[in-house]
C-alpha cells in the first residue's frame, strides 16, 4: 500500500482514537487520569496499527490504563470502524510513550544545573 495512504489513515486514526477516549469511553481509569494519544502507525498491508499512548502517573496508574485500553479495545475498534470505513480492519497495539515524561525529566535536570552554575558564580563574586 502506499505509504501517504497509511500515513493518511495514521494520521485519522490517532484523532479519531484521541477523541473516543475523550467523549465515549466512560472508564474511570481513562478518564480520571492524564492520558493522551501521541502517534499512531499504521503497518503497509493494514494488519496491526500502533497506538502510542502517553499516561502520567506512576506504575499503577500506568498499568490500570493499559488494562482499560485493552478492555475497551473492541469497543474502539468497533467505533473507529464506524467513523473511517475501512475495508479491513487493523489489530491495535496500545504501546507506552514515554517521551513527555522523559522530556520533563530532562527539562528538571536542566533547569537544576543552570540553578548549580547561578548559585557557583553567585559565590565566586563573593
Amino acid at each position: 500500500m502506499d505509504k501517504r495512504r497509511t500515513k493518511k489513515i495514521s494520521t485519522e486514526m490517532q484523532k479519531q482514537i484521541s477523541k473516543i477516549l475523550q467523549n465515549d469511553i466512560n472508564d474511570p481509569r481513562l478518564t480520571d487520569n492524564m492520558v493522551s494519544v501521541t502517534d499512531t502507525e499504521v503497518t503497509n498491508d493494514l494488519a496491526f496499527a500502533d497506538i502510542y499512548i502517553s499516561v502520567l502517573g506512576d506504575k499503577k496508574v500506568k498499568d490500570e490504563v493499559f488494562e482499560a485500553l485493552n478492555q475497551a479495545n473492541g469497543y474502539i475498534k468497533n467505533l473507529i470502524g464506524e467513523r473511517m470505513r475501512l475495508r479491513s480492519m487493523p489489530e491495535f497495539r496500545f504501546k507506552l510513550d514515554t517521551s513527555i515524561e522523559h522530556g520533563i525529566y530532562i527539562d528538571q535536570l536542566i533547569k537544576e544545573t543552570i540553578e548549580k552554575d547561578e548559585r557557583s558564580h553567585v559565590d565566586d563574586d563573593k
